[in-house]
């Protein structure tokens, strides 16, 4: 099928290069057009369900609204966990799906649930789902702030509704219209409302109770239609109007008619604009060169819907916020310097593009070196932009997101794309040589399909390798498998792709542009290629004189290498430069808002102080309707940071950046290393008294939460029915990890003892004065938490008018006795005769995880690994969790985090990995035609790459010198072992790594058994010679592309964007370098020892028929000779000082073919007498690059 493929190609070259040019124009159509993120769709389908229960208390929250969900929820179809947040007045439930499921289906399911719980809840619970979004979906933060700070706290008041009012109604609808934008939270400012406030003592005074002050407000603003008047022939639409706008209309409102006149609204309360008890409060300040602006703010958080294109989506929403800018009330400053996500995708897409770009260009020149002819790198490069171009085509079919794992997929195989034509050029060119020197030279197409031909199997054996032992990469589960398999798909489709193309496309330029090139060479190898043969021949001799100690000295190196990965560090994945800090601070709970603010606005001007901070946002409390259900005690600050390192602008700054070693040349720094300035925030946070911090960074923290819950690296989480009991193994687990190196930003969750009034009703005096309970509840709930009774409309905006007690009322309990209550009988009584006023404690919050209360003792690791402080965690926890477990099977521990992962990921990347070896076996076999053969190439490269990566691992990660010193000399290994930590992307760099490494062997040893089953060769040390330095060109060619392609993501350790592809390009690198020089003396040792039963003579027997070339319908004229000039090509004979002894002339029909890898001695007959001695100018033996077909 494939010389169809082939054939076809070459009949039709025209259609194939149309159709390469219309891959070329409809991929890069789809490029621009695909959507671009940071890192693929990580999020676990997840629906989050809002109840906002005003007043209620946590115990309340959970008994009648969280539970009555979570027990709807529980089990639904699909469901893999359900997490609950009972608040103050605030229910939020997680429900947790199935990776894979659809997140439209998921809602209908929690749809038709909330349908059925709906009744049971409390009358003023509505239970609401949040809009979709995704782990990514906070696209920007944008603060309203005034462009003078206010003097007076009713300059404060003032402004903060003006700013409020402009953010909620103005921006936020403005925000929302943008298409791809899913929700807009407004947090801070005033809400404004128009305010009846009383207190006992006035509505005392003049005998009004609160309830008819709560009527006459309720008819100081009303809008009723009337109807339809109809007039004659025309009908008149009815308005009823009482609305107003004046805070005087509403004092002059009447309460009730009394001797003579009416007691007005003014006379027992005061009307005037204020806002509600605020849950949440913001700010924003902004460095400007030594100034820094900002303060109190408004703070919008804006939110795309799961699959928008951020980058696509910002410049729509900076202008709309620029039409805003313009159209905000005098004094407002719309502030966009505060949080933007494009920046740090556009950072990382142009990182790892441009690890692409000077990958491609290493490439070419590395081609250029060993080819040493324009032409043949040219068609060869032209491998790269296709299968690029047509993996955007299948991303843009199956609706893949371009992202740094994608990219980065591509950028790994940049080096391989090459390979398959590589080998393919370099055949055809030899053969058009040969064909050239001929009396009758054969007409090109023909000889051009039989040189694709040749190499064909062995092209896509070796391909299929490739692409094997990448599969593992597709079973991962959760996060890890997210994030890793789109950088599989890419690796895989790339490479495809380029075996495609180098059986139709490279074949067909090959045909247009090598003729006239191949009769211009005088048959001598490059001069860089000729020296390397030169060093190789001694050191074959020496390797092949000495070829046990060489083995067992490899093996021996490779097992005490190799055995360094035990003592060797674990983590989930590297830590990620986001250009962004999220600063978390939790004061103890009870403390109010004004308090939080302000021990926030302490951190905010300390962490202005570091120079490297460019701006500082503080959300603290809660916005209405937000999913996080953060009490007033808790802030979040997001640092932006000015980069590290921005690239230099011009051509001649990006030529120094893609030079090896010369990046720094092309960029300006500025500041400390973003893991100083990291330490440096950690360290002054940490230094306010009475705060828990927690530092990291935003795509970081929500990963943690998405597979743990928290906001953290390791979260421990406690179980149980009570919350005593929880609380004291919490304190207990806490003080056990506090004694663990490396653990820090220790903390526990808040779910403890806070202040309460708790007003309880006397039922018998109650009853006495004919008072039930309920209608005590309901004055008291209109005195403390307000009562909209109207909303006033102004234009398009709309505010809510509100009655209840004034500040200082609300602020005493002493003043709560003394309200004032009607009764049935018409005597009015006060609140203490009927109910006791007590002062107690109850839980500021309850959590629970699949309908059970839990409590989360949670910290991230810095300066250890993460594996060995999660075993430190679990030996110091384990005496607490037997005790807890003595006190009923109710209670219990578990971990959880980020460790969990990267466990689950390393044990079936272990398995799937060792099953990938085993399917390398088999193809090995089939390929080499010898299971001796196959186990020689994966017992030789395996372990010789795994020298290297090792190596490489261990010379990169050195050590402080100041761990070194004063240690014993047999502890230094260890200390520098646990220097190197391994996360999920080492191990998919090791499994990679197998693959690739097996091409090395492939070459080797198929031309050795080629050398003696189809040229006759006899077993020994001069045929091993022979076969090495033959397969020395393609070896060194096809290794050194694929490392010169890594090496620009090798060196951007810390970079944005390559932070996850780093570790894995180190470890292919490593392992290629050792595999592919020591394969030169290693290879040939072992099989020098054991190769002698790979091959054994076999009896001639009928061969197939010749090379079918019906498909060739031109004129059959043989191109005349051309006569040779000098130009250097690749192939050509040895050098005579690299000659070791006299070589049987090559059939020129089968140099570089024979029947395992590619090759048929029955299509070798087409290319003249089988034993004539190859024309002068060309060596028989020369560099055939195609071993295995390879």
């Amino acid at each position: 099928m494939l010389d169809r493929v082939i054939g076809f190609s070459l009949q039709n070259r025209g259609l194939v290069l149309i159709a390469a040019l219309a891959l070329v124009v409809g991929g890069a159509y789809q490029l621009v057009r695909t959507p671009v993120d940071v890192f693929p769709d990580l999020n676990r389908p997840t629906v989050t369900v809002l109840t906002e229960a005003p007043g209620l208390a946590p115990e309340e929250v959970e008994v009648l609204v969280s539970r009555p969900i979570e027990y709807q929820l529980n089990g639904a179809t699909g469901v893999k966990r359900v997490r609950s947040a009972s608040g103050i007045g605030l229910s939020v439930v997680w429900v947790e799906f199935e990776w894979g499921t659809d997140i439209y289906q998921d809602r209908q399911v929690v749809a038709e649930k909330l349908q059925l719980v709906r009744e049971r809840l409390p009358k003023d619970a509505n239970p609401v789902m949040a809009p979709i979004s995704s782990i990514m979906g906070e696209v920007m933060l944008v603060g309203l702030r005034p462009a003078k700070p206010p003097e007076t706290p009713e300059e404060e008041l003032r402004v903060g509704m003006e700013i409020r009012t402009f953010g909620e109604f103005a921006v936020r609808n403005r925000l929302l219209a943008v298409d791809g934008v899913s929700q807009v939270t407004v947090m801070g400012g005033h809400l404004k409302q128009y305010q009846v406030l009383t207190s006992p003592a006035r509505l005392a005074a003049q005998g009004v109770t609160l309830q008819q002050l709560v009527d006459a407000a309720e008819k100081a603003n009303v809008l009723a239609g009337g109807g339809v008047m109809e007039r004659e022939s025309k009908e008149s639409l009815i308005r009823i109007s009482g609305q107003t706008l004046a805070l005087r209309d509403i004092e002059e409102t009447p309460v009730v008619w009394r001797e003579g006149r009416a007691v007005r609204v003014k006379d027992v309360a005061d009307v005037k604009f204020g806002g509600p008890v605020r849950r949440g409060d913001g700010s924003v300040r902004v460095r400007e060169g030594e100034r820094v602006s900002g303060g109190g703010s408004v703070i919008l958080a804006v939110q795309k819907q799961p699959h928008a294109n951020t980058l696509d989506l910002t410049p729509r929403l900076d202008k709309a916020l620029e039409d805003l800018q313009r159209d905000a009330p005098p004094g407002v400053v719309v502030e966009q310097r505060v949080f933007r996500q494009a920046d740090f995708i556009q950072s990382a897409i142009d990182n790892v593009v441009e690890a692409i770009r000077d990958g491609t260009f290493w490439v070419f020149i590395v081609l250029l070196l060993f080819l040493a002819s324009v032409r043949t790198s040219f068609i060869t490069l032209t491998a790269i932009p296709l299968s690029v171009l047509v993996t955007a085509l299948v991303f843009s079919y199956f609706g893949i997101t371009i992202n740094t794992m994608t990219l980065g997929g591509i950028a790994v195989a940049v080096g391989e794309l090459v390979d398959d034509a590589i080998v393919d050029v370099e055949n055809i060119y030899r053969r058009l040589r040969e064909n050239r020197l001929k009396a009758a030279p054969d007409p090109v197409l023909k000889v051009v399909f039989r040189a694709s031909s040749e190499v064909r199997n062995s092209i896509v054996y070796a391909t299929l390798i490739v692409c094997l032992v990448v599969t593992p990469l597709f079973a991962l589960s959760g996060l890890e498998g997210r994030m890793f398999a789109p950088l599989g798909l890419a690796y895989l489709v790339s490479l495809a792709a380029s075996l495609v193309v180098s059986l139709t496309v490279t074949p067909v330029l090959a045909s247009y542009l090598l003729p006239s090139s191949a009769g211009r060479g005088h048959g001598r190898d490059p001069l860089l290629l000729r020296g390397l043969k030169w060093l190789d021949t001694r050191l074959l001799r020496f390797t092949l004189r000495r070829p046990r100690p060489i083995l067992v000295a490899s093996l021996v190196l490779s097992a005490v290498t190799m055995s360094a990965v035990f003592g060797m560090g674990s983590e989930f994945l590297p830590a990620f430069n986001e250009g962004t800090v999220t600063v978390g601070l939790q004061l103890p709970p009870g403390t109010n808002l004004a308090e939080s603010g302000r021990v926030a606005s302490t951190a905010e001007q300390s962490l202005l102080q570091i120079p490297e901070v460019a701006a500082v946002s503080r959300r603290t409390g809660r916005a209405e309707q937000d999913e996080h259900a953060e009490g007033v005690n808790s802030s979040e600050i997001d640092v932006r940071l000015i980069p590290h390192e921005r690239p230099k602008p011009g051509v001649g700054a990006a030529v120094l950046r893609a030079v090896p070693g010369l990046h720094g040349l092309g960029v300006e720094k500025s500041g400390r290393p973003p893991e100083e300035v990291l330490a440096d925030i950690r360290e002054r946070v940490g230094s306010i008294p009475g705060v828990t911090a927690n530092v990291g960074q935003p795509i970081s923290h929500r990963l943690d939460h998405i597979m743990s819950g928290v906001r953290a690296q390791v979260a421990v989480k406690v179980f149980g029915p009570d919350l005593i009991e929880l609380r004291a193994a919490a304190q207990e687990v806490q003080d056990a990890m506090a004694k663990v190196p490396g653990v820090v930003d220790l903390q526990v969750e808040p779910q403890v003892e806070i202040s309460q009034v708790r007003l309880r009703v006397k039922r018998d005096e109650a009853a006495r004065y004919g008072l039930a309970p309920g209608d005590v509840a309901k004055l008291l709930e209109t005195a403390y938490k307000g009562r909209a009774v109207s909303t006033v409309l102004d234009g398009e905006k709309s505010f809510s008018l509100v009655v209840w007690y004034d500040s200082a009322s609300r602020s005493d309990p002493s003043v709560i006795g003394q309200t004032i209550l009607d009764t049935p009988s018409g005597r009015k009584v006060a609140l203490s005769q009927v109910a006791d006023v007590l002062d107690t404690t109850g839980p500021n919050t309850l959590n629970h995880e699949n309908v059970t209360r839990r409590i989360v003792v949670s910290c991230n690791v810095q300066g250890r690994s993460l594996g060995d402080v999660v075993a430190d965690i679990r030996a110091a926890v384990r005496p607490v969790e037997e005790r807890l477990r003595a006190k009923g099977g109710e209670y219990r521990i578990e971990e959880d985090g980020q460790f969990r992962a990267q466990q689950e990921a390393n044990s079936r990347l272990l398995v799937l990995g060792a099953a990938a070896i085993v399917g390398v076996f088999l193809l090995l076999c089939r390929c080499l035609g010898s299971w001796r053969a196959a186990l020689m190439v994966l017992g030789v490269n395996v372990p010789l790459a795994g020298l290297g990566a090792v190596l490489a691992l261990l010379i990169l990660n050195r050590p402080d010198p100041a761990a070194l010193h004063g240690l014993p000399w047999w502890k230094l290994p260890g200390v520098w072992f646990q220097a190197t930590t391994l996360s999920v992307a080492h191990w998919v760099g090791f499994i990679t790594l197998i693959g690739i490494v097996s091409r090395n062997g492939i070459m080797m040893i198929a031309h050795y058994i080629h050398l003696m089953k189809e040229e006759g060769e006899a077993f020994g040390e001069q045929m091993i010679i022979r076969g090495s330095l033959e397969r020395l060109a393609p070896v060194l060619m096809t290794a050194a592309v694929a490392v010169i392609g890594l090496v620009p993501l090798a060196l951007g350790k810390g970079q944005t964007g390559k932070e996850i592809l780093h570790p894995l390009a180190v470890v292919v690198i490593g392992g290629l370098v050792t595999s592919t020089l020591l394969d030169q003396v290693v290879t040939p040792a072992v099989f020098f020892l054991f190769g002698r039963k790979v091959f054994k003579p076999e009896t001639e027997k009928a061969r197939a028929a010749a090379w079918d070339d019906a498909w060739y319908s031109g004129p059959d004229r043989p191109a005349p000779p051309v006569p040779l000039v000098a130009e250097p090509v690749m192939n050509g004979p040895v050098e005579p000082e690299a000659q070791v002894a006299p070589e049987t002339p090559s059939e020129p029909g089968t140099n570089g073919a024979h029947k395992k890898d590619g090759g048929d001695p029955s299509r070798d007959a087409a290319h003249g007498p089988t034993k004539s001695p190859p024309p002068a100018g060309v060596s028989g033996t020369a560099g055939a690059t195609t071993a295995a077909g390879i």
